[in-house]
C-alpha cells in the first residue's frame, strides 16, 4: 500500500506543491464541508504548540473528522517508558490520520515507517516542518501572484529554525535567491548551503540587518531565537535581541514587500510593524487553516477534483 504520510517537503514535486496551493485555493473559498466525515484524526504533540495544533484540529472539524490526541506527554504513557513505537501503534488503532510534533530530529521519519495510518509531520526537533512551509508557500503565492524567482530573505536562528529549512527545500523548484542574516551562532547550517549549492539555488549571507540590505526584498521572513533549542543559556542571552525589524526600517522597501514569521515571535518584531501593510505574519497564520485542510485530504487519499465537484454542489 502507498505510504501517503506528509513526512518533508522535500518529497514534493513541483507539480505536487502546486496541485496542494491549488486544493487550498478551494478551501478558502469553502473552508466547512463534510470530506471528512467518519474520520478520525490523532494530534499528538510531544512539544507545545499553539497554531499548528489549533489550526490541525480545526481543519479537522470542519472537513467533518473527529480529533483526538493529547497536548502534553506527561499525561501520557510515555511519561511511564512508553516507546514512540508502541505509542504509534496504539494510537493507529483508534484513528485513520495521526499529525505529530516531537522534539526528536527524524522522529516523524520514524513513526511513518512502522505507522499502518499515515503520519502528518508537524515539526520534528530543528529539522521539518512540512505544513507550516506548506502554508508558507500559499502566503507567497498570494502576496506576489508567483512563487518564481524571488528574493526571500530569512532573519534569525537559521540554525535551528525548522521552518526555514523546509521552505529552502520546496523553493529549490521556484529559482529563488535567499539572503541568510544571522549571527555566527545561528548561521544556516552548512547541509543547506550544500543543497542550494547542488540545486543552483543563489545565496548571499549577512550578518548585518539593516534597512539597506532588506531593500530589495520581495518576502523578508522572520524567526524567534528559540530558547528550548539552547543547551547553554548563555549563548542564548547573547543572540536572542541581535536582530530586531522596526516600522522605520520598511520605509524605502518594496512596495510588493511582505513580511513573515510562523509566530510566535518574542522580540524579534516590534509591535509598531503590526498595523504596517507590509505585516503579513497574521493572515499567513490564517492561511494555515486552508493549507491543513488540503493536506489532511490529500494525505487521505482525496483528490483536488473531489474538493472542485463539492464547491460545485453549492
Amino acid at each position: 500500500m502507498e505510504n501517503r504520510s506528509l513526512v518533508t517537503i522535500a518529497s514534493h514535486t513541483k507539480e505536487k506543491i502546486l496541485y496542494l496551493l491549488e486544493m487550498a485555493k478551494e478551501f478558502e473559498k469553502k473552508p466547512n464541508r463534510h470530506l471528512l466525515d467518519g474520520k478520525i484524526v490523532a494530534t499528538l504533540f510531544f512539544e507545545p504548540s499553539t497554531r499548528t495544533r489549533l489550526s490541525f484540529e480545526t481543519a479537522a472539524n470542519r472537513l467533518g473528522a473527529k480529533v483526538i490526541g493529547f497536548t502534553d506527554p506527561k499525561v501520557t504513557s510515555s511519561s511511564k517508558g512508553e516507546t514512540l513505537k508502541d505509542t504509534i501503534m496504539m494510537v493507529s488503532n483508534y484513528a485513520d490520520i495521526i499529525v505529530m510534533r516531537h522534539f526528536l530530529e527524524g522522529a516523524a521519519r520514524y513513526a511513518s515507517e512502522v505507522a499502518p495510518v499515515p503520519i502528518v509531520n508537524a515539526g520534528d526537533g530543528a529539522n521539518q516542518h512540512p505544513s507550516q512551509t506548506m502554508l508558507d508557500l500559499y502566503s507567497i503565492y498570494k502576496t506576489q501572484g508567483t512563487l518564481e524567482n524571488l528574493n526571500i530573505y530569512l532573519v534569525g536562528d537559521l540554525k535551528y529554525g525548522r521552518t526555514v529549512h523546509s521552505l529552502l527545500l520546496a523553493m529549490r523548484h521556484f529559482n529563488p535567491t535567499f539572503h541568510f542574516i544571522a549571527p555566527d551562532e545561528l548561521r544556516m547550517p552548512d547541509e543547506y548551503k550544500l543543497f542550494c549549492k547542488e540545486n543552483g539555488i543563489h545565496f548571499e549571507e549577512h550578518k548585518e540587518f539593516t534597512e539597506e540590505i532588506i531593500a530589495d526584498a520581495d518576502i523578508l521572513y522572520m524567526t524567534r531565537v528559540q530558547r528550548e533549542r539552547f543547551t547553554d543559556l548563555m549563548e542564548y542571552e547573547r543572540v536572542k535581541d541581535v536582530y530586531i525589524l522596526r516600522n522605520k526600517m520598511l520605509e524605502h522597501t518594496r512596495p510588493n514587500l511582505r513580511i513573515l514569521h510562523p509566530l510566535p515571535r518574542v522580540n524579534e518584531i516590534a509591535y509598531d510593524v503590526d498595523d504596517n501593510p507590509k505585516a503579513y505574519y497574521f493572515q499567513q497564520a490564517k492561511n494555515g487553516l486552508y493549507a491543513r485542510e488540503a493536506i489532511l485530504c490529500d494525505v487521505l487519499g482525496i483528490t483536488l477534483d473531489e474538493v472542485k465537484a463539492d464547491t460545485e454542489k453549492l
